[in-house]
């Protein structure tokens, strides 16, 4: 087969999708050296958020577009000239776009789009709005011409179904795995020089890990951990890239008064996340809404007990190895994190169910599954 595969986000996206694509596209090369896949983007750009982004495989290729995002997505997207994705990658028997928004592609080869999340959906408010006007768009228009969706989790499955009536035929969940990376660190030099790199001295902390965006729900947690403040020695430590309108969620430490006990230390090298995970005493993620919650299993996959919001994906990603709690009940988040931080045995007893719980999860099946599912496409 020749399968062709959009990794723009792979390019350009240090988290989230970004991180999906190249781990799913690794993984695939891992598990299948016999047919041809040819990787597609848009002309990335001269930093790349992580370095050597894509596999090396013989029977992998990668070809840039000659425009950036920006351009192919208004002659795509906006415009919907039909300039076929094989303009860039050459004669495909499949192309998958693992990222929500499907090209234009020539003759009648099946199409495989991966929909993560309907957040913007549930959600609009937390969004820009011209975000939200333009997902609402070309998202369905997307699911309308794709052969064959992907979703992240039975949660967003269920949304496609009840929110778009997509035939539940069309739908497959192929769930996230955790790399092998993400395992606990115990080594006292690489702990303290990740430490030192990101700022952290040598502070107990509790960790959160994504995009600044009101999704997040930041501002919660930091309203949360201010009672805190004065019980505990542990920095709340907010790992991520920024997104969009978290001005707000920045203001809020100063008015908790805050200012040296909050730390926003941005996006953090993949090398380094597994040290950041493991050198921390809790991992909180209270997300009011995500299509899968990733960290969730790395914070696990390291040894560290996890507090989460019990709104859609998580507790299917989370089962009974983390704590749950409604990402609106700040009160219950300040008296949890409090609990876990003094309780050693409650807090022990979820490190050691989420080490087997960060074991069910695997890119390698992720990819044999993927697989087989490219090949069923084919076929058909």
């Amino acid at each position: 087969m020749q399968i062709g595969i959009d990794v723009t986000a792979a390019l350009t996206q240090g988290g989230g999708i970004g991180r999906y694509t190249r781990e799913l596209v690794q993984a695939l090369a891992a598990v299948d050296t016999q047919n041809s896949y040819r990787l597609f983007s848009a002309r990335p750009p001269v930093n790349l958020p992580v370095p050597e982004p894509l596999p090396k495989s013989p029977n992998f290729s990668y070809q840039p577009a000659p425009l950036d995002e920006r351009w192919l997505y208004r002659l795509w997207y906006r415009l919907r000239l039909p300039l076929p994705v094989q303009w860039v990658t050459g004669q495909l028997d499949l192309f998958h776009s693992p990222d929500f928004v499907l090209p234009p592609v020539n003759g009648r080869i099946p199409t495989l789009l991966t929909v993560h999340d309907l957040s913007f959906v549930h959600f609009p408010h937390v969004f820009p709005a011209r975000l939200v006007s333009y997902l609402n768009q070309v998202v369905p228009w997307s699911i309308g011409r794709a052969t064959h969706i992907l979703a992240d989790s039975e949660a967003t499955r269920q949304d496609l179904l009840t929110i778009w009536q997509v035939p539940p035929e069309k739908v497959t969940v192929l769930y996230s795995g955790v790399h092998e990376r993400f395992r606990p660190v115990e080594d006292v030099g690489v702990i303290t020089a990740v430490r030192q790199k990101y700022q952290l001295q040598n502070w107990p902390y509790i960790l959160s890990v994504g995009t600044l965006q009101p999704r997040k729900n930041y501002q919660m947690l930091i309203r949360a951990f201010a009672p805190l403040a004065d019980k505990v020695p542990h920095h709340l430590v907010i790992s991520g890239g920024k997104g969009w309108l978290y001005d707000e969620m920045l203001g809020e430490v100063a008015r908790q008064g805050l200012t040296g006990r909050v730390h926003f230390i941005g996006f953090v090298d993949d090398a380094d996340l597994p040290t950041l995970y493991s050198a921390a005493d809790l991992f909180v993620f209270p997300s009011l809404y995500e299509g899968f919650g990733l960290p969730l299993l790395e914070a696990m996959g390291c040894g560290t007990a996890v507090l989460t919001s019990n709104s859609s994906s998580l507790p299917e990603v989370a089962g009974t190895a983390a704590q749950q709690l409604s990402p609106q009940d700040e009160a219950a988040w300040t008296k949890s994190m409090h609990n876990l931080l003094v309780d050693d045995d409650f807090r022990h007893q979820l490190v050691q169910a989420g080490l087997v719980q960060a074991q069910q999860f695997s890119w390698h099946d992720s990819a044999q599954k993927l697989l087989k599912i490219y090949q069923h496409l084919v076929r058909c």
